[in-house]
């Protein structure tokens, strides 16, 4: 089957390569679909996409009009397809249902970790040749408590790792996940997860339900010194309600994978330009504040179970076989 990929890195053509071993007729583009770009797919009958691909009605006419009828991610999340534009072109469209949930829990306990030793400027004052304390404090993780937001795959790997550390487990979620409560979670509100929390990790999907989670009210909750952990989505966090917080908080922490302007900045190297997200900027201010670049999922393991479920998703769509990883327009991500 001919495939167009888009927002392609040198690891993504690699492993998909590798994977289809020839199978099928692969072409990468490191251009992000949207308007300007769905007619590079013309005459492809499918498309491959990541996270920052705008897959708006308006392109998935343009694509659809070219002959695409296939739409497959290489993610777990959809919240950039229009799922009702898709059905009505009769498009389909799958996704990476999971990879590696220990990926993204060992990143996010990873953050924690980094955040709370100050292991980042650690490493850079000694490479200065500075080995002072002084500003490098932390506190026991032992016997903190810890909020997951969110315990499907990842939510519980990330609640086993700091039942590890002797954390006291709350979790809010729609479902209760009974392995989560065997390992002494109690499932609250999330008002008193937010109220109770030392450390809060974000491990949920974006919906229209969870958009801006975190706000300025929710914000408000928080005790003075927690530190709030996001790996899952940017737009679960209003940003701009950060900054008011972070200037008046002295003991409080943030540790962001993801960012909800992302996509123009995420996977780019731009040391060498100005960039104009006042927003972000101002974020890399703050002393506590830590920020990677949307990296949580990047293990070998989890970009190779990508790259094979991503090749099964258009074996077995060019076959006609189906396939559990088709997103339907009633899809609620758990």
């Amino acid at each position: 089957m001919k495939v167009l990929v888009y927002s392609t890195r040198p690891y993504d053509r690699e492993f998909l390569e590798s994977t289809s071993q020839g199978k099928h007729e692969l072409s990468f583009t490191d251009a992000t679909l949207d308007e300007g770009t769905a007619a590079l797919a013309r005459d492809y009958p499918a498309v491959c996409c990541f996270v920052h691909d705008k897959i708006g009605a308006e392109v998935l006419e343009q694509l659809s009009d070219g002959g695409t009828k296939l739409v497959t991610l290489r993610a777990t999340g959809f919240n950039n397809v229009d799922l009702e534009a898709a059905s009505k072109l009769g498009m389909t469209v799958m996704r990476v249902s999971h990879y590696s949930p220990h990926a993204v829990a060992e990143f996010a306990a990873g953050l924690v970790l980094t955040m709370n030793r100050n292991i980042h400027r650690a490493h850079q004052r000694v490479r200065d040749g500075n080995f002072r304390l002084e500003g490098l404090m932390g506190f026991d993780v032992h016997g903190k408590t810890v909020g997951v937001v969110g315990t499907g795959r990842i939510g519980t790997a990330f609640s086993h790792i700091m039942r590890g550390f002797g954390c006291n487990l709350l979790g809010h979620d729609k479902y209760e996940n009974s392995e989560c409560i065997e390992l002494g979670m109690r499932y609250v509100s999330l008002e008193e997860l937010l109220r109770n929390s030392d450390i809060i990790s974000l491990h949920c999907p974006l919906t229209p339900e969870t958009h801006y989670l975190i706000n300025a009210d929710t914000i408000a909750l928080f005790k003075p010194n927690v530190m709030l952990v996001n790996t899952s989505r940017g737009a679960l966090i209003d940003t701009d309600a950060l900054i008011p917080y972070l200037k008046k908080c002295r003991t409080c922490s943030v540790c962001l994978d993801v960012y909800e302007e992302e996509a123009d900045l995420y996977y780019r190297d731009l040391s060498d330009k100005v960039i104009e997200d006042d927003v972000i900027m101002r974020l890399l201010t703050f002393p506590n504040v830590l920020i990677t670049g949307h990296q949580a999922f990047f293990t070998r393991e989890a970009v190779e179970t990508i790259a094979q479920t991503t090749i099964k998703n258009i074996d077995d769509f060019a076959a006609g076989r189906d396939n559990e990883n088709v997103v339907k327009p009633e899809a609620v991500m758990g």
